[in-house]
């Protein structure tokens, strides 16, 4: 498997994303979105937008590991957001990044949204990964 990232010169540098990801030979995992439910469907971390970002990304490694993939392989991040603002921003990217690996960050969109599928859920966020075959 081989991944490209791409960063263009004509856009700005970015420091938590990568522009564009390009993969060939790899097999792709779906993750769908993962919200801040424990195993019963119970939201862990009512409103605390830490807590709810740690049980997310934790959910996600979940999900990673039962496909047999790895933060490693992650190329793209979807991230919605309750309450977008610069402090939820900054503990979002400080969780996430206890995940993702330096130098091979993910292409990343982060949208401020209204409200999620629960009313006391906070943020929600689904991936992509490619896996070497």
């Amino acid at each position: 498997m081989k991944k490209s990232f791409y960063n263009p010169k004509q856009l700005f540098e970015p420091r938590v994303f990568t522009h564009a990801v390009g993969v060939s030979g790899a097999r792709m995992v779906f993750v769908s979105g993962q919200v801040s439910y424990d195993r019963d469907g119970i939201v862990i971390g009512q409103g605390d937008i830490r807590e709810q970002s740690e049980q997310v990304f934790r959910a996600l490694d979940h999900c990673l590991r039962a496909a047999g993939a790895s933060w490693r392989d992650v190329v793209k991040l979807n991230s919605y957001m309750v309450g977008l603002d610069s402090e939820a921003v900054n503990i979002y990217r400080e969780v996430r990044a206890h995940y993702l690996v330096p130098g091979q960050l993910p292409a990343s969109t982060l949208v401020g949204v209204e409200r999620l599928v629960h009313e006391d859920l906070l943020r929600e966020v689904e991936l992509v990964a490619a896996v070497a075959e």
